[in-house]
């Protein structure tokens, strides 16, 4: 017991290979980005993106309907760049299945990868609050007002892109 709990779960992923069951579950943690962390590691010691992460892992493994509405917040803290893209092919499967995935987000790697984005800003607590700037990232990378619009700007592949 000692030994399996010391596991990853990239680690379980191929030791429950032939138990489907246990398989799954570990293979969908993996897959949002958590193979890091040991079967018998505390929950209390997982921060808040990993403990969304889990739970997400937990929804995926679920018969899916496609009319769920997933809102995640900052689930990509403390993920290493592999893990953001792993777990960003994740959130495009869900979208792809007919599901909303609303997510609150710093990181440029998921924002310019968004359908939609709504800015809220223009700074944080209470010298924000309002919406700076709505659309696709195209349209958010125009936005002179957005913040995160500048930074996108910024992007390779929207440098080509006129500010409004």
């Amino acid at each position: 017991i000692s030994d399996v709990l010391d596991m990853t779960i990239n680690q379980a992923v191929e030791f429950f290979e032939n138990i489907p069951k246990i398989h799954q579950k570990v293979k969908m943690m993996q897959q949002v980005g958590l193979g890091y962390i040991k079967l018998g590691q505390s929950s209390t010691t997982l921060s808040g993106g990993e403990s969304q992460r889990v739970k997400l892992s937990s929804e995926l493994a679920k018969k899916d309907t496609g009319k769920t509405i997933y809102i995640l917040d900052e689930p990509t803290t403390g993920l290493h760049f592999e893990d953001i893209r792993v777990l960003l092919d994740v959130l495009h499967k869900l979208v792809d299945k007919g599901n909303t995935v609303i997510v609150i987000e710093h990181n440029l790697d998921v924002i310019k990868v968004s359908d939609y984005i709504i800015d809220i800003g223009p700074e944080g607590g209470k010298r924000g609050g309002e919406i700076i700037a709505c659309g696709t990232p195209e349209e958010i990378a125009k936005s002179k007002k957005s913040y995160t619009g500048q930074y996108l700007s910024l992007e390779p592949e929207f440098k080509h892109l006129k500010s409004k």
